[in-house]
């Protein structure tokens, strides 16, 4: 079975090449890829859809000297490889009719109905606020941008989609704005890929936009990834595909082994925050079982520990504790043959499959039924609710949102998602303002810390609360991090100071008896 991230790679690498040889995405690929996900979806409509959308483009050119059609339909396709619904699909295929043709949104409702309208005419809003115009414009437009997801996340998936081509093809664009591109890539959308848990294609705009923001280190890392270390690393994938696979036959487990690819973004940052050289960076070799059942993951994970020794530290339960976005895996990191130390993911199908494309896999396995929007969404509006400046807006979701997270845990193992550098005041509010009000204490895996300590991946929290107390101290706001613990401190010490309270400030008259 071929990996479908190997799939997208030569896909993305080898763009240029096929551009040479005039092969084109046909309308037949969108349907085999369909129908592959949706035996039953309606071809005749997505066939119109695609008549349609190439009669109203006919005669439109790209950058690239290519149909602008091609666009379009790659759009779609890259669309049904996320195996979204049949209605998002064809509004990919019309995703820029009514910006770039004489087309109207009437005629798009008659011909494909109100659900596909609402979706090409809100993708076309987003593209018209989208522009380069300088830092305080930029902000503005993506405000309007985050504000958009949350009325559909569906929105987002075509925009990802659009974003992904158009970065497939950036070679066409003059240089100061193919970087442009590629840094708000890297900044906003790979990001935003991430919340959702699109990794395919976050992975996908990573690698790209890294290639041209900085190509002296990208060409130094492929040529070190692919042609230094290829053979080595194939050879021991292998061997302990192996060695893996003998044992799990003995234990009648149905497995799928596959090498997993390290994207060459990753490993770069990771040698940047760690300040280590490639041959440092601990997860190279990495591997991914895929599995029939949950509990066959379990057994897997046994088999694994009983072959090769853990590495202290590196196991992580994403089962028992889903991340915020859904994601479930088992992750364990051990000392291989020859001392090598080796990651493995260990997920059934359906995990896989979530793992792969994140939100868009619910569309899949939840056909015609609506899908729950993702916690972060409630949080973009929360701050669009109590942030007036664009640019403060901007910095809140980012700060929020788009670093790093970690992931702890109350002590009754609900896990709570925060930006990494949070602190256990940050994860009080997390939990409930009261909760943030009351806090006199906290507990960090059963000893106690102070207030201000960053909390890492997998700690243990519990606040230690004073019911008499007041309120917040000020203090506090000199290292909370988030916007809902740096929001509600605020307003509960600007309550405090409110005018009847100002008599406490005010020095007492010695002349009044």
């Amino acid at each position: 079975m071929t990996n479908p991230q190997f799939y997208d790679i030569i896909i993305t690498q080898n763009y240029k090449k096929v551009q040479n040889k005039n092969i084109y995405m046909t309308i037949e690929q969108i349907i085999n890829k369909v129908k592959e996900n949706n035996p039953n979806a309606d071809i005749k409509k997505l066939k119109s859809a695609y008549e349609f959308a190439q009669l109203a483009h006919s005669g439109q050119k790209r950058k690239t000297g290519e149909p602008f059609i091609e666009h379009t339909m790659h759009t779609a396709f890259i669309l049904a490889q996320l195996k979204v619904d049949l209605e998002t699909i064809i509004a990919g295929l019309l995703h820029d009719i009514l910006e770039d043709t004489e087309v109207t949104i009437e005629e798009v409702e008659k011909k494909f109905g109100l659900e596909v309208c609402n979706l090409v005419e809100s993708i076309t809003k987003l593209k018209k606020h989208i522009k380069y115009r300088g830092d305080e414009r930029y902000a503005e437009s993506l405000r309007k941008m985050f504000l958009a997801m949350t009325k559909d996340i569906r929105v987002i998936l075509i925009k990802f989609a659009d974003r992904l081509h158009n970065l497939r093809t950036l070679d066409a664009q003059p240089e100061e704005k193919r970087l442009s591109i590629a840094k708000e890539t890297l900044e906003i959308y790979a990001p935003i890929a991430g919340l959702l848990g699109v990794w395919r294609l976050k992975w996908q705009m990573e690698d790209i936009c890294f290639k041209h923001l900085y190509p002296k280190e990208y060409k130094e890392l492929e040529y070190k990834f692919e042609v230094e270390k290829k053979a080595e690393r194939n050879q021991y994938i292998q061997k302990i595909k192996n060695i893996l696979g003998q044992k799990l036959k003995e234990a009648n487990i149905e497995n799928m082994i596959e090498g997993r690819f390290k994207h060459l973004y990753s490993i770069w940052k990771k040698m940047q925050i760690k300040e280590r050289k490639f041959d440092e960076i601990y997860d190279v070799f990495a591997l991914r079982v895929i599995l029939n059942s949950e509990a066959d993951c379990y057994k897997t994970l046994g088999i694994i520990h009983s072959i090769w020794k853990p590495i202290s530290k590196r196991f992580k339960d994403y089962i028992a504790a889903p991340k915020p976005n859904g994601y479930r895996s088992l992750h364990t990191t051990v000392y291989g043959p020859e001392g090598k130390a080796t990651e493995f993911q260990i997920r059934n199908k359906l995990m896989n499959n979530e793992a792969q494309y994140g939100i868009a896999a619910h569309f899949y396995y939840k056909m015609g039924k609506k899908i729950a929007q993702p916690g972060w969404v409630k949080e973009i509006l929360n701050i669009q609710k109590e942030t007036t400046d664009t640019n403060d807006f901007i910095k809140e979701v980012k700060i929020d949102l788009f670093n790093d997270r970690i992931f702890v845990f109350t002590p009754k193992g609900d896990v709570i998602d925060l930006p990494e550098g949070s602190t256990p005041i940050d994860f009080a509010y997390a939990v409930h303002s009261k909760i943030g009000d009351k806090c006199s204490g906290v507990l960090i895996n059963d000893e106690m810390s102070s207030l201000n300590k960053s909390l890492k991946n997998g700690d243990v929290v519990e606040i230690i609360i004073e019911k008499k107390r007041k309120g917040p101290s000020r203090d506090w706001l000199k290292f909370a991090k988030t916007h809902r613990a740096v929001n509600k401190i605020r307003q509960s010490t600007k309550t405090k100071l409110s005018m009847p309270n100002l008599k406490n400030y005010i020095p007492r008259n010695p002349f009044k008896k």
